[in-house]
């Protein structure tokens, strides 16, 4: 279903030169690319040692011209951190258009990204079960055999996501709704769905150990019995296990094969049907098991 509509795209950048520069640089070759509004968020340093990194990134920032329909920029004095920069950015630019397609600046996307995230933008707008889309996906066995282009998840991905004005203003981010679901047994289970750290991962956030997001956004999706929308073959791979980031290091279990094909003509189904065998395989990245198992083999290799 070949679409020739094309939603906003919002890159959050902070202090990493070379690794926004290889985001953009990938992003620039997406064939749709041109015909795309590129809104940049560029947060503020934390410190006066990070603000020479973040003027570099800005100063990066004032060539990308011409390599999107247009590029809209917004600089932050101050430091939000990640997850107030990601909220109040893409609740922004959601107040402008309908939909939106989300990058942070450590993120390398095939050449057909685009084209896969509008397409199935266009073909679920109307599915309320469908609450967003990932570019990312697991290199998991089971979705490899799948004769479709997606599968269904029930946990959503904050590398290479996009989703709906309708479904992302429902979202309630203040802390002490996740407080109050907590305490009821069913709302834990739901959360497990998505993979059994997800309950530990919501407390650290409400305990302030950690400060996220991604975390709220996956809790409500589980709660309302959504779905994510995920391509059969990754159309993202992360470089962002540097020293310097922020959330992730060293996380082998997240190492994918990024979609090198021409396909730019992607297939749904209006049947909102989750596959056992991928799920399962999908959630036994996140166990404990798998963690150690990983942890093992690097320990290992190295």
């Amino acid at each position: 279903m070949n679409s020739a509509k094309t939603s906003p795209i919002v890159l959050f950048v902070f202090n990493r030169l070379e690794e926004t520069k290889l985001t953009v640089d990938a992003l620039a070759k997406n064939t749709l690319a041109k015909d795309s509004i590129l809104y940049v968020f560029s947060d503020g340093p934390r410190n006066k040692k990070e603000l020479k990194k973040v003027e570099e990134v800005r100063s990066y920032l004032n060539n990308i011209h011409g390599k999107f329909s247009k590029v809209i920029i917004h600089k932050s004095e101050n430091n939000k951190g990640l997850a107030n920069s990601v909220i109040a950015g893409v609740s922004h630019v959601l107040s402008k258009h309908e939909e939106v397609i989300v990058l942070e600046d450590d993120l390398i996307s095939s050449k057909n990204f685009l084209h896969f995230m509008n397409q199935a933008l266009t073909f679920y707008k109307n599915t309320q079960k469908v609450f967003s889309v990932s570019g990312y996906t697991f290199d998991l066995a089971a979705a490899k055999k799948e004769k479709q282009d997606f599968y269904f998840g029930y946990r959503a991905s904050s590398w290479g996501w996009a989703t709906w004005k309708d479904r992302w203003n429902k979202i309630d981010w203040n802390n002490s709704y996740y407080e109050n679901k907590l305490k009821k047994v069913v709302y834990l289970k739901k959360l497990r769905r998505g993979g059994n750290d997800m309950p530990k991962m919501l407390k650290n956030h409400l305990k302030g150990k950690i400060d996220s997001w991604a975390i709220r956004y996956c809790a409500h999706q589980s709660w309302n019995d959504l779905f994510t929308v995920f391509p059969k073959k990754s159309k993202i791979q992360s470089i962002g296990f540097s020293k310097e980031a922020t959330h992730t290091k060293n996380k082998k279990r997240f190492e994918t094969v990024l979609d090198k094909g021409v396909q730019t003509d992607f297939h749904f189904s209006s049947q909102v049907q989750l596959n056992s065998k991928i799920n399962r395989q999908f959630k036994s990245k996140f166990s404990t098991l798998y963690k150690a198992i990983t942890f093992i083999k690097s320990t290992i290799n190295n």
